[in-house]
């Protein structure tokens, strides 16, 4: 019996562990399909190319997929599968019909929660205790198809997005692993995930990770560890000066509510006392000038609190 063929679209960490997984299963991969790294961005994770041209295998990275010369490539290749492995495009109907068997999509959440852009970090915002790796179908509308399987990992109280992250790196190659068995049997089951509105997140921006002090010492540890490096990070202005906040942690202790948030000291602790009266820790921070000496901020803030805006 004949290898399937699979067409496979992919970048970061989860791109390269699926890729690897389909080859352990020994599919043919006549193409990847990868993006140009973003000058702008901090790669922190494995390449997707590199890891393609260690294994011999054919690399494209166009800078629009949905191209006549993209669709008809692959209907030439005549692919039973395409995979989507955190691929940065969405993949046009043109394309999606050349898979003999059908596309499908590796989500980092649990969907249908968190559909579109950043699923771990939006998850981390908003307090989630869970997220994971969804392995669907791919139809024009993103994260909408039907369920093959997903897999649950932990958030922890102090976890950041990278940590996350590492967790569903390793959901998503089990997810993918454990299905492939029944996707090429033509066994695998599907769920439908009826659309629901407001379900989509859209891409963050730094500017998104500025500080409102008005929220909860919860709320905003929350951003913190969702930006924190390799992303870029939440920020403030403390006495005219911009920091980058890189861990935090909350306090279990209230205090009394206030008109504002203050920045404090007490026993060598960086302390910021939130509106609310829950208290917020500094554990690391930075400015442009490099970290922030938190136990000198600390004892001096203790005689001269400084008012957050």
């Amino acid at each position: 019996m004949a290898a399937a063929r699979a067409v496979v679209f992919a970048y970061h960490d989860v791109g390269v562990r699926c890729l690897l997984a389909l080859l352990s299963a020994d599919i043919e991969i006549p193409l990847v399909v990868t993006v140009a790294d973003d000058p702008h961005e901090t790669r922190w994770f494995g390449s997707v190319a590199d890891t393609a041209a260690e294994h011999d295998l054919r690399v494209v990275r166009p800078a629009d997929p949905n191209t006549g010369e993209l669709a008809q490539t692959l209907s030439e290749l005549q692919p039973d599968f395409i995979f989507s492995f955190y691929y940065r495009a969405l993949l046009g109907g043109a394309l999606l019909r050349t898979a003999a068997r059908g596309a499908l999509n590796m989500h980092g959440s649990l969907l249908p929660k968190y559909r579109g852009r950043a699923p771990v970090n939006w998850a981390i915002l908003r307090g989630e205790k869970e997220t994971g790796a969804t392995l669907h179908y791919m139809v024009e509308r993103a994260d909408a198809g039907d369920i093959v399987d997903q897999l649950a990992v932990p958030i922890l109280h102090e976890d950041n997005a990278q940590e996350v992250f590492r967790k569903v790196t390793v959901a998503a190659e089990t997810v993918l692993a454990r299905s492939l068995p029944a996707l090429l049997a033509g066994t695998a089951p599907r769920r439908s995930q009826p659309p629901a509105p407001g379900e989509y997140f859209g891409r963050r921006r730094p500017e998104d990770g500025q500080i409102d002090w008005s929220r909860s010492a919860q709320e905003i540890h929350n951003l913190v560890r969702a930006v924190a490096p390799p992303f870029p990070a939440a920020f403030t202005t403390i006495r005219s000066q911009r920091w980058w906040l890189h861990a935090t942690r909350v306090e279990p202790a209230m205090r009394q509510p206030a008109a504002a948030a203050q920045l404090t000291g007490e026993q060598g602790r960086c302390l910021i006392i939130c509106r609310d009266g829950s208290v917020l820790r500094l554990l690391a921070a930075v400015t442009a000038a490099g970290p922030v000496d938190l136990a000198a901020v600390a004892q001096a803030a203790q005689k001269s609190p400084v008012t957050l805006q």
